[in-house]
C-alpha cells in the first residue's frame, strides 16, 4: 500500500584528506583508519581528497595513497586534488562578496601577531584593522604594493557544533582569512566547500583542528552548505607527550618495513591502539566499531621500543 511516509536518509560519504608534504606517520595512518571505520561501519562512502594547495612534495601523495593501500584502506574513485578544484572555491567567494561579506585585509602576518585582539572578540581573533578601511586607505595600501587577502565578515564572534566525541563545542569565529594574499584559496573555505561539493556528511579527523570547526561549520551555514557530522579522534603522541612527527624516528610505514616489519603488522598495532585484537584487514573491525567505545587519550608511542599503547 502506498505511505507518504519519508524515505529514510541515505548516508553521504566520509572522507581523508592528507596534505602532500611528505610520508603519512602512524598517527596519520591510525586517523584515516578511523575515518575508513566510522564511514565504512555506517554504509558511507569513503573518498581521498588531496590537499595540494600549499606544501607539495614530488611524489608524497602517490607514497601516501600507496601506504594506506597497503594497510588495506580503500576508497571510492577518483581521488580528487584541491588544485584541481580552483573554480569551485572562487565560485564560494564571488557569492559570499556579492552578499558584502568579505573585505580586503592588508595587514602582515607579524602586524596581526603584534595587534591587540579585537574588543569583545575572542582571545587571539583578527582584531579588524582592515574591516572598515575607507576607499582610499585600500588605494593607498594598494599604492604601497601591500598584496591583499580576503577576509570574511563574520558577524558571530562564536558558533557552535557537536560533537560525537566531544558532544557539544562552542568556538572562536573571527574574520577568516578566504583567500590568502598570494591568490590561494584558504583551507577553511576549501574544506567547507569541497565536503558540500561531494557529499560529504561525516568529517573524522584530529582533535588538534576541533576548535577550527565552529569557523568552518558557521561558514557553512552562510553558503547555505549542510553542516557535517563531526568526529575529532586523539591524536598520537611521542614519548615526552608532544604531538608525533618524522623527527621522532622510524614513525612512517616506510621506515618500519625497512626495520623488517609488514603492512599486516602495523594494521595489528594501530587496531591494538584503538582497542581491539590485532588484525590482518581493515574489514575486520566494521561489524565491532563503536565510536562511543574509542579510547578518548592520545596514543603514546615509542617506535624503539616495538610501537606498544603505553
Amino acid at each position: 500500500m502506498p505511505t507518504d511516509a519519508p524515505r529514510p536518509q541515505q548516508p553521504g560519504n566520509g572522507r581523508y584528506a592528507p596534505s602532500p608534504s611528505g610520508d603519512l606517520h602512524l598517527g596519520n595512518l591510525r586517523t584515516a583508519l578511523l575515518a575508513w571505520l566510522f564511514a565504512r561501519s555506517t554504509g558511507r562512502g569513503f573518498l581521498m581528497r588531496i590537499d595540494d594547495l600549499d606544501r607539495v612534495k614530488t611524489g608524497a601523495a602517490e607514497r601516501q595513497l600507496e601506504d594506506l593501500a597497503a594497510i588495506g584502506l580503500d576508497w571510492d574513485p577518483p581521488v580528487a586534488r584541491q588544485s584541481e578544484r580552483l573554480p569551485l572555491y572562487e565560485e564560494a567567494i564571488e557569492r559570499l562578496t556579492a552578499a558584502g561579506l568579505t573585505y580586503e585585509c592588508f595587514c602582515t602576518r607579524r602586524e596581526i601577531q603584534q595587534a591587540a585582539t579585537a574588543p569583545h572578540g575572542p582571545m587571539g581573533a583578527y582584531p579588524g584593522t582592515c574591516r572598515d578601511l575607507t576607499d582610499s586607505a585600500r588605494a593607498a595600501r594598494r599604492a604601497e604594493g601591500r598584496p591583499a587577502a580576503l577576509r570574511l565578515r563574520a558577524a558571530v564572534t562564536e558558533f557552535e557544533v557537536t560533537d560525537d566525541l566531544h558532544g557539544p563545542y562552542r568556538g572562536a569565529v573571527d574574520d577568516l582569512v578566504l583567500r590568502r594574499g598570494d591568490g590561494i584559496p584558504a583551507y577553511n573555505l576549501t574544506v567547507v566547500v569541497d565536503d558540500a561539493e561531494q557529499g560529504v556528511d561525516q568529517v573524522v579527523r584530529g582533535d588538534d583542528l576541533l576548535p577550527s570547526t565552529p569557523r568552518q561549520a558557521y561558514l557553512a551555514t552562510l553558503l547555505g552548505l549542510p553542516v557535517p557530522q563531526y568526529a575529532h579522534v586523539p591524536l598520537v603522541l611521542n614519548t615526552a607527550g608532544q604531538r608525533l612527527a618524522k623527527r621522532d624516528g622510524a614513525v612512517t610505514l616506510r621506515d618500519r618495513l625497512a626495520l623488517g616489519e609488514t603492512p599486516e603488522h602495523i594494521l595489528g598495532i594501530l587496531a591494538r591502539s584503538l582497542g581491539f585484537a590485532a588484525v590482518t584487514d581493515p574489514a575486520q573491525l566494521t561489524a565491532d566499531f563503536r565510536p562511543e567505545n574509542l579510547p578518548r587519550e592520545p596514543w603514546r608511542l615509542d617506535p624503539d621500543g616495538l610501537l606498544q599503547p603505553t
